[in-house]
């Protein structure tokens, strides 16, 4: 006797078929670490979650590579960009529609200048070029001549330069070009957070090239962070993150170049228009991975008298700067959690709180 029809027994199987289905939703457990790794803003980025089970976590990152990609398009200073596309309508004295990250860039670019008396200033991409650090890879070429830096410093190119102008941005000098080298990473990365959590992911780490930001934790464990040697080929220190904060490192060899002997170093001093003197790398420890990128640009522009106030005006309490001889100064804060990883350990000076 049949005990069901053709049809019913199609209705049983996709029944068990969803039970089937469901049965492996429950027992799918969340790997323990989830990854990937992009290549944008030239250099690397690495996201990773914890807890999260394979498919979410693909589909995250997944998000997180569309949104990289197009920012990397977006803010691009050289290559043809929206950001491009309005530097060279500021040089023509006209106005430009900025994208709204872009808007929110500028403005936030602005308040840090102020904060910072100038040192921080996306505003000299101009001498990012001339220097040739606007390049994936520098040419094999010497310094730029003393007297074209000169022109450009006394150009004095700022964030102040910058007007609005209905539904348009203008700038009151021709010689600013905008390079958001010293925040894009930082920015971009507080943004791949707000993704990740609003997809519910709780625990995560997302690294731009030195520029990260850590929730949560891994297994219930504090996330191990880094900080690079500066001048050897390991970690000099590490610290260790539950919760919620971002550390970033400033460094002379990130980007640099060799001539007769010596080093020149991307991170320039808008005061004088060379590289940055008296600081070889900072490191510091903030809220979030915008104010770490911006702050340790900073503090490695500020001398070794000046640092310190500039840290308490940008609202950074943990910081670790190494100077040219070697020489390491840090903050009580950041002090107390440091491990050094390297023996015998540097020689430290703790400084007052900033």
């Amino acid at each position: 006797m049949r005990l069901f029809s053709f049809a019913g027994r199609r209705r049983v199987a996709a029944l068990l078929g969803c039970v089937f289905a469901l049965l492996l939703a429950a027992c799918e457990k969340p790997d323990p670490l989830q990854a990937t790794r992009l290549l944008v803003f030239g250099t690397v980025v690495d996201v990773a979650t914890w807890g999260v089970t394979p498919k979410p976590a693909q589909a995250a990152f997944d998000e997180l590579r569309t949104a990289f990609e197009s920012w990397h398009r977006e803010w691009h200073a050289w290559e043809d960009s929206p950001l491009s596309r309005a530097n060279r309508a500021f040089a023509a004295g006209a106005g430009a529609a900025l994208t709204p990250d872009l808007l929110r860039l500028v403005s936030d670019a602005r308040a840090w200048s102020q904060a910072s008396n100038g040192l921080f200033d996306p505003a000299i991409g101009r001498l990012v070029a001339l220097w040739g650090f606007n390049q994936g890879e520098r040419p094999d070429a010497p310094p730029p001549p003393p007297q074209a830096i000169a022109e450009l410093v006394n150009a004095h190119p700022s964030m102040d330069d910058l007007t609005v102008d209905g539904e348009q941005l203008r700038s009151r000098n021709p010689q600013l070009w905008l390079d958001f080298g010293g925040i894009a990473k930082g920015y971009a990365v507080d943004r791949a957070i707000e993704r990740l959590r609003a997809r519910g992911v709780q625990n995560a780490i997302v690294n731009a090239g030195g520029n990260l930001r850590a929730i949560g934790s891994k297994d219930g464990q504090p996330w191990r962070i880094g900080v690079r040697d500066p001048r050897g080929p390991g970690v000099l220190a590490s610290l260790t993150i539950t919760g919620d904060e971002s550390v970033s490192t400033s460094g002379d060899y990130e980007r640099h170049f060799e001539w007769q002997g010596v080093r020149y170093h991307h991170v320039l001093d808008p005061r004088s228009g060379y590289p940055a003197i008296g600081a070889v790398a900072v490191t510091v420890v903030a809220e979030s991975a915008e104010k770490a990128d911006v702050a340790s640009t900073v503090l490695m522009i500020a001398g070794p008298t000046e640092w310190r106030a500039l840290a308490r005006a940008l609202g950074v309490t943990q910081v670790l700067r190494i100077d040219e001889s070697g020489q390491v100064e840090l903050t009580p804060a950041l002090a107390a959690r440091l491990h050094w990883e390297v023996s015998p350990p540097p020689t430290l000076t703790v400084v007052p709180e900033p």
